[in-house]
């Protein structure tokens, strides 16, 4: 049995090395997708190594140097506390990346959880999960978000504190996963549907294979392609969603340094001081452009029509 079933898994895994070789070279072939991942990289980078980076402690509040331009001393300016507005936005950079990242990893857990276990058994059970997905769907998100983080009380989020989050940050990272993960439920519950009437697995069926081991080892790997699109796009959307919120007061709170909160405070100085919300701004524009453009040239890539 072990054999029969090698023997299939050697055949799809050969037929697999030969997507994956043709996916790679028309990723490389997209220039705007590389461009789009290296501001990725350099972002990453950013929020990985701004405690080494940042030139100023991003909270340290300087009276006398209230509002300074661009220059030599403050790369970008400052604030309205004199604190150095390119040390936050890379504090920020590591807020928003670690929200995005996090949230997104538990929206695709669960989705890709769900849509396995949808597609693979059908029937009743296949009805009673797509009718929660259209539910999850029919939910106004920004309502949910602003609902969630005025019900829930952090303070009692231990566990999050103990592992070394912040409670706050965590009840944000947890509500964007849990109003996400449909999407990503939908996209495997299709290739699934598509994937279970193949050769090999109708084969690893009538060999005896446990359904979990098909579902982990046989469909899994072929089915995560898509999601892997949606998680990327989906970290640009959750980065927009992040700085909506602490642009309304109610995500990241100071005095910590994230991007909504930063052109939240700078738009009451437009005139006096344009950089001061400007430059948290542009930050969210080229990271989201730049999630934004690699996801594209994944999806792209995986197009089946590059390959007839």
């Amino acid at each position: 049995m072990a054999s029969t079933e090698n023997v299939a898994q050697l055949e799809v895994q050969q037929s697999n090395d030969g997507t994956r070789s043709r996916f790679i070279r028309a990723f490389l072939r997209n220039r705007i997708a590389l461009f789009g991942l290296g501001i990725v990289i350099i972002v990453v980078f950013c929020a990985v190594a701004a405690p080494y980076i940042a030139p100023y402690d991003p909270n340290k509040i300087n009276p006398v140097d209230r509002l300074t331009p661009p220059g030599s001393k403050y790369f970008l300016g400052t604030d309205d506390f004199g604190r150095d507005i390119f040390s936050r936005l890379l504090y920020g950079a590591s807020i928003s990346i670690q929200i995005a990242i996090i949230a997104q990893g538990i929206a695709v857990t669960v989705g890709v959880t769900v849509g396995l276990i949808s597609g693979w058994y059908g029937g009743i059970i296949d009805d009673v999960i797509m009718r929660i997905t259209d539910a999850i769907f029919a939910i106004p998100g920004l309502i949910f978000l602003i609902v969630w983080v005025n019900i829930i009380d952090t303070s009692q989020w231990t566990f999050f504190s103990n592992i070394g989050f912040d409670p706050q940050k965590a009840s944000i990272f947890v509500a964007l996963g849990l109003i996400g993960w449909a999407s990503d439920a939908r996209m495997m519950r299709s290739q699934v549907l598509s994937l279970k009437e193949r050769e090999y697995i109708i084969a690893a069926q009538a060999l005896g294979v446990s359904v979990p081991r098909i579902l982990i080892r046989h469909i899994l790997p072929n089915a995560i392609a898509p999601t892997i699109v949606l998680a990327t796009l989906g970290i640009a959307g959750v980065i927009l969603t992040e700085s909506g919120l602490s642009f309304l007061g109610l995500g990241v709170q100071i005095p910590n340094p994230s991007w909504g909160t930063m052109i939240d405070a700078g738009r009451n100085f437009t005139t006096n001081a344009w950089w001061y919300a400007v430059f948290p701004g542009v930050a969210i524009m080229i990271t989201v452009l730049g999630f934004n453009f690699v996801g594209d040239g994944l999806r792209d890539a995986l197009d089946p029509k590059l390959y007839e």
